[in-house]
């Protein structure tokens, strides 16, 4: 007998989302539904992809191959419907972006409904992630990463450098006043970043790594806080460039700001073999020009 479809599609969520529940889910579907598509695929196969206890799900080593097969299976059936989607001219289809939601609001949003209207057919999908997410777990079609890349599995284009800056709004200034050397930082509130070396690191020559006193996951968190006049923090122009030509926040440490540095290279991140490569390089080609880093 051979596994179906929608049975695959149904194993794959399970593997991508964690659990059986978690899969329905997303899915729309019922547990039990789920639940009897991967038992018959086990069946099928005659023996066990995923290992189950009372606190999580685990692919034994039949099921890591497998599922790397399954997907690699799944891209060649998308391509073949990408290519025939292809004939008439028209690109269409779903495309799913990833970023970290400070890049989502200031680089993306603006531009979608003028995309909208350049590919109607093509149906956007955007979410948002502040740390690396797996393009092919999270069915994510492009990715905008800052930073260092170390995924060689994935073809990368550059999209352009944004420069750091140590920040602060008007009104903070003012009640604590401008830090005049680096040690001065010390006795400021420092807004920061959750168990990153990397985005705590200030890239004002030498080189600080701060500890900070406030510390969020989110970049436009930090935006907001620095606006309020929480503190000083260390933001990407792509998120602030705005506030600062209106005057709502202030550069510090300008003239020993290091102009390169690993937080200031972004690009886009997608699979060689991706079956949406039109819809990848359509969005690219648009969004690139577009964005104000």
């Amino acid at each position: 007998m051979k596994t179906r479809s929608d049975d695959l599609t149904m194993l794959l969520a399970v593997v991508d989302m964690g659990s059986f529940s978690a899969a329905a889910d997303k899915l729309d579907m019922q547990v039990a539904k789920v639940s009897r598509a991967v038992s018959r695929i086990e069946k099928q196969l005659n023996t066990t992809l995923i290992s189950r206890t009372t606190r999580r799900l685990e692919l034994t080593e039949e099921g890591r191959v497998y599922i790397s097969q399954v997907r690699a299976g799944l891209q060649t059936l998308l391509k073949a419907e990408e290519d025939m989607l292809a004939q008439d001219g028209v690109i269409k289809g779903k495309l799913r972006v990833d970023a970290a939601s400070p890049f989502v609001l200031h680089q993306i949003v603006p531009h979608v409904q003028e995309f909208k209207q350049a590919y109607p057919e093509i149906e956007l999908e955007l979410s948002s992630n502040e740390g690396y997410v797996d393009l092919l777990e999270h069915k994510t079609d492009i990715a905008f990463r800052i930073g260092h890349l170390t995924d060689s599995t994935l073809h990368a284009r550059f999209m352009g450098g944004s420069a750091l800056f140590i920040v602060a709004s008007p009104a903070y200034i003012a009640k604590n006043g401008a830090p005049k050397i680096f040690s001065d930082l010390d006795i400021h509130q420092r807004i920061g970043f959750i168990n990153s070396k990397n985005l705590n690191f200030w890239p004002i020559a030498p080189g600080i790594q701060i500890t900070p006193t406030i510390a969020t996951s989110n970049g436009e968190v930090a935006r907001q806080l620095c606006l309020q006049g929480a503190g000083i923090s260390c933001l990407s122009g792509f998120m602030i460039n705005k506030d600062l030509r209106k005057g709502n926040l202030v550069s510090l440490f300008a003239k020993a700001q290091m102009l390169e540095s690993e937080r200031s290279r972004i690009h886009a991140l997608y699979y060689k073999t991706s079956a949406v490569s039109r819809r990848i390089t359509a969005f690219l080609d648009f969004i690139k020009p577009r964005l104000s880093l």
